[in-house]
């Protein structure tokens, strides 16, 4: 009995040991490839597994360190003032550990930092992040402020000094500043920090910049005029601007505005020659009076790359062809997403003739149970006005598209008007070879309803044999592809 326990467990360490052996056998390349895919401290963690791996963290060229790894657990949501702090003292200890251990020669190609503007904590953040660019260990920064207070619960004044604050600690540590190209921001107020001040004087190498529930002050346009700038990025999420003016971004290439407070037009551009893409999203609400998109796309006639997403509510522009032709006119890929289920669609095909360049429609459906069933679901459709179908006049006769090739239909459910859409924009678009036909987009308060949505995507044989003929109907020749 002795000698078979001897056996196994001699067997199980050789196991153990072989598994190692194998390991061990692997290059450093292989290994912090490994790694590459961690966080920070769960690649620190590592370390401890064996004299193979301690060394291996501290060489990783990539690194991201986020605060809210460090909230303890259980945690409420908001995160309470005790809380952040304690996650900032860690967040603090782990950023030493990697940027004061000496490296043998490498260097750290880019730090992902998310931290919260606490003074206390960011007064070393500061010099630990200002020594790593004086050594030129630190080549490429990204730092994202987050805020774990609701934006309805600040006020001006908390906003105004945030931005105050941020000002400061730019101010304070100008050597951070010379590696920064990607900053997000939540709840900002810049009425005394005046954005181009960010992007002209601090923050000079940026090239990437997120907001977050920000502003100008109360009902103000946000005036960007920053010749110099490196901007290549802006996405601005849920700001209260009255209304963006683009003066003067040159190297600014993509625009992504979700969700804007104006009643009017929200958006108007000046010189902007790089800007290829841009993403417009937003839920129309009963104050919103709509924009004709030919005034605010004035001035970007470069745009390849168009997303317009109304979220499943009415449309917020009228019909146009002819005015839309400018800013269309080399337009590539269009997404015309947020299209409630029940809409008819065949009215985004009249986007093909003012833009005859397009070589890839995309085309998304709004179909969400849960808001049935949210707890205020009176008082969020009081919000919007009554969901009315397009009715917009094609014209029948309307020149064909002949360089579209691939249609993307996100929301498929085999209805009758989903069906008129797809043959008609075949009759459209003589060279449109592939036709990829995706389910609903993946939606966490969906999933989490008591009784799930049945999918209406066609997964079995029998239906997408159904599916072909019905689009091809003997006549077209497209491919179709599913795709769940």
């Amino acid at each position: 009995m002795d000698a078979n326990n001897d056996n196994n467990s001699s067997k199980s360490q050789n196991q153990q040991l072989e598994g190692e052996d194998r390991l061990s056998t692997l290059t450093d390349d292989i290994l912090l490839s490994i790694l590459g895919r961690l966080t920070a401290r769960m690649a620190a963690r590592t370390s401890v597994l064996s004299t193979r791996w301690m060394h291996l963290p501290w060489l990783l060229p990539e690194l991201s360190i986020n605060v809210k790894e460090f909230l303890s657990g259980p945690c409420s949501d908001p995160a309470e003032e005790n809380d952040m702090d304690q996650a900032m003292a860690s967040l603090t200890k782990a950023t030493r550990s990697f940027l004061d251990k000496p490296r043998k020669g490498s260097s750290i190609s880019r730090l992902r930092l998310q931290l919260y503007l606490i003074n206390t904590f960011l007064c070393d953040i500061g010099p630990l992040l200002g020594g790593a660019v004086n050594s030129d260990l630190l080549k490429d920064l990204d730092i994202t402020i987050h805020d774990e207070t609701d934006p309805l619960d600040r006020s001006d004044e908390d906003m105004l000094q945030r931005a105050q604050d941020l000002d400061g600690f730019f101010t304070a540590y100008p050597t951070v500043l010379r590696c920064l190209t990607r900053l997000c921001l939540y709840n900002v107020c810049f009425g005394k920090l005046d954005i181009n001040h960010i992007l002209s004087d601090c923050c000079k190498q940026l090239k990437h910049l997120s907001l977050f529930h920000s502003d100008t002050g109360e009902r103000t346009p946000c005036k960007i005029d920053a010749p110099n700038s490196k901007l290549i990025v802006l996405e601005i999420n849920m700001c209260r601007f009255e209304r963006l003016e683009l003066v003067c971004l040159p190297k600014l290439e993509r625009l992504e505005w979700n969700t804007w407070v104006s009643v009017y037009a929200p958006l108007s551009f000046g010189f902007v020659p790089s800007l290829g893409e841009l993403k417009l999203s937003y839920a129309r609400t009963v104050s919103h009076r709509g924009f004709k998109l030919s005034e605010v796309l004035d001035g970007a006639t470069n745009i390849h790359t168009l997303t317009l997403d109304f979220e499943g509510e009415n449309l917020w522009m009228p019909l146009e062809i002819k005015e839309l032709w400018p800013a269309f006119n080399k337009i590539k890929k269009l997404s015309v997403c947020g299209i409630f289920v029940h809409f008819d669609i065949e009215w985004t095909i009249a986007f093909l003739e003012a833009a005859p360049s397009v070589e890839i429609l995309l085309i998304g459906v709004w179909d969400h149970p849960c808001e049935s069933c949210d707890d205020d679901s009176e008082g969020l459709r009081s919000t919007f006005p009554n969901r009315r179908n397009p009715k917009w006049e094609m014209d029948s006769n309307g020149s064909k598209n002949l360089r579209l090739k691939e249609l993307q239909f996100i929301g498929f459910a085999s209805f009758e008007h989903q069906f008129t859409f797809i043959r008609a924009l075949l009759e459209r678009a003589p060279n449109l070879q592939t036709i990829v036909l995706k389910g609903n987009e993946y939606c966490d308060q969906c999933d989490a309803l008591d009784t799930p949505p049945v999918s209406l995507f066609p997964n079995e044989k029998d239906e997408q044999e159904m599916v072909v003929r019905r689009i091809t109907d003997g006549i077209f020749s497209s491919q179709i592809i599913f795709d769940e």
